[in-house]
Parts: structure tokens; sequence; C-alpha cells
């Protein structure tokens, strides 16, 4: 419950200091803040690790790593619906701060199903396992037009608000509802928050389950969540055309679900009381180790981000060399 009011005073706090008056964040604001932000979720880790010990700071470490790797391709999605909906920068930190919001209450709702599906029925490690593979394969063939595939799920979920939402084309300052002749009426601003806040809820399907291959404990899985969310407003205006110059994240991020996907099965075989395998015993299988999971996840984001930097920075330079 403590941890549960301090998150929530901490989004109040950014509201209230940087949201309420719309502006255009400078880069040093943004950086200032998202270090701010970065620096609280590994002081957290580091009472996790004091508190309870090194086997639950490794998870929540390797959890919030892989929520944060996630949470950046979102950024990819944020740009395309900005964009699309023509949404003046200066009103982008109202929309995305209270999507967030809107995402993580609704992702508290699957960490409490994932928990309480584990706790009943150890099998459930097994679909998390298939879930997260077929999804690593998913994110590989959908890498090389992911703006078309973000803006086809997007445009369904506008449309699905549309049908049920008196709506008006026109923008009322940051205001999410307006009056027109009396009436009240849902402005753009309104729709983008919808938009953002149930594809947040979409991307929560793939990490959800993978952030569970990580640990067990929900509150880990909750607080991790929490923090690679809550920096994600700052961190989406500091890395700005950065974004596109990381074109082999998707691939990065598909190798992390995979091996967390697996991750995921050997310890469902491990856990095993399917009657079907091995006559409902468990299995001997190797299980994969916390450490080991976080130096994966982290080698892998930091060899396909130098990789994407350097590639990005040649083709720059061909380009520009082009006559």
């Amino acid at each position: 419950m403590i941890t549960c009011v301090v998150i929530a005073g901490l989004f109040v706090f950014d509201f209230f200091s940087h949201v309420r008056v719309p502006h255009d964040p400078t880069l040093r604001e943004s950086g200032f803040w998202s270090a701010v932000y970065i620096s609280l979720a590994l002081a957290f880790g580091g009472f996790v690790w004091w508190q309870w010990g090194s086997t639950y700071g490794g998870e929540y470490f390797a959890g919030f790593v892989t929520e944060k790797a996630l949470s950046v391709d979102n950024l990819f999605v944020f740009v395309i619906i900005m964009t699309r909906f023509m949404v003046p920068r200066i009103y982008q930190q109202k929309v995305l701060l209270l999507g967030i919001v809107m995402a993580l209450v609704m992702r508290a709702g699957f960490i409490a199903v994932g928990a309480a599906a584990i706790a009943a029925y150890s099998w459930v490690f097994y679909l998390f396992g298939i879930f997260l593979l077929l999804t690593a394969v998913k994110l590989i063939t959908e890498s090389d037009e992911p703006v078309a595939h973000e803006r086809h799920r997007e445009g369904r979920i506008e449309r699905f608000a549309r049908r049920f939402l008196r709506t008006t084309d026109v923008y009322d300052g940051d205001r999410l509802l307006t009056r027109i002749d009396g009436r009240l009426m849902v402005t753009p601003l309104m729709i983008v928050l919808i938009v953002i806040g149930f594809t947040d809820v979409l991307f929560a399907l793939d990490s959800i389950p993978a952030i569970y291959g990580l640990t067990q404990e929900p509150y880990l899985v909750f607080t991790a969540n929490a923090f690679a969310l809550m920096g994600l407003r700052q961190l989406y205006f500091l890395l700005g055309g950065l974004l596109d110059k990381l074109i082999y994240l998707s691939y990065g991020l598909s190798l992390i679900l995979a091996f967390i996907g697996v991750k995921l099965v050997l310890h469902a075989l491990h856990e095993n009381t399917l009657g079907f395998i091995n006559g409902g015993e468990p299995v001997p299988v190797p299980e994969i180790s916390t450490p080991v999971s976080l130096g994966v996840i982290g080698g892998t984001l930091v060899v396909t981000t130098v990789a994407s930097l350097v590639v990005s920075r040649r083709r720059g330079r061909r380009g520009s060399t082009t006559p």
C-alpha cells in the first residue's frame, strides 16, 4: 500500500510540476528528469536487494531492464499516434502522462490475473512461454513495416472510440472535453489518450508474461512496470529523432522475448503437473538463473543499440555524400 501511495504521489508531482501548464519541454529538462526517475528506480532496486536479498533484487533489476526496453518500443507507437492526430507539441505531455497512468492501472489488473493463474495452475508457464516465442517471431516479421502495422492497430481503436463517443475534430487547448453549441463533446486529445492507453495495454500482453518469466513475485512485477513507465514521458521527448536510428531494436527485443519464452518453458517442465508430459512428473531440465537472465538481456540491449547507432551513422554519411 505504501508503495502504491508513493508511486501515485510521484505521478501527481509530475503532473503539477511539469504537465499542468502546457509547454514544450527542453532537452535539458527531459534529460534531467529522465535521470531522476531512472535513479529512483535503481534506488528502489537497491532497497529490495538490501531488504530481501540478492535473489529478489536481481529479479527486480532484470524485470525493470526488460520492461524499460519494451517501453522504448512503445515510444515508436507514440510518435506515430502524435503525428497521425497532429497533436501540438505543447499538449503532448498531458496526454502522455494520463495515458501512462491509465495503462499502469490496467496493467495492475493483468498482473493480478497473472498472479492468480500462476498460483492455481503451474501449467500457465507453458502458455506464457509459447506465447512469448510466437510474439518474438511476430515481432521479427513485422519489423520491416512497423509503421503500417501500428497505424492499422491504432485505427481500429480510434474507430471503436468514435463509434461510442460524441467527438469533434477541433482541439480546444489541452482540454479533453469541450462544449460546442451547448453539447458536451470529446476533443481529439481525448481520442489520442484512449488510443495511447489501450495501445499500451496491448503491449502489456507481451510484457507481463515476459516479466513473470523473470520473477513470480507480483509486487516486483508491479513495481518494475511502474518504474519503467514512470519516466516514459520524459524519455519520449529526450530521445526524439534518435528513435529512427534504433533500427535493430525490434530484433533485440524479439531475442529477449524468445529467451524468456524458453526460460518459462524450462521452468514449466521443471514444475510439470500435466499428465501427458512425463506422466505428470517434473522433468529434470536445467533452469536459467536470474544473473544469466540479466546478463543476456543487458548484453542484447547493448549490442543491438550500439549496432543500430553505428549502422545508422554510416548510412547517414553515405546519404550525405550521395549527389
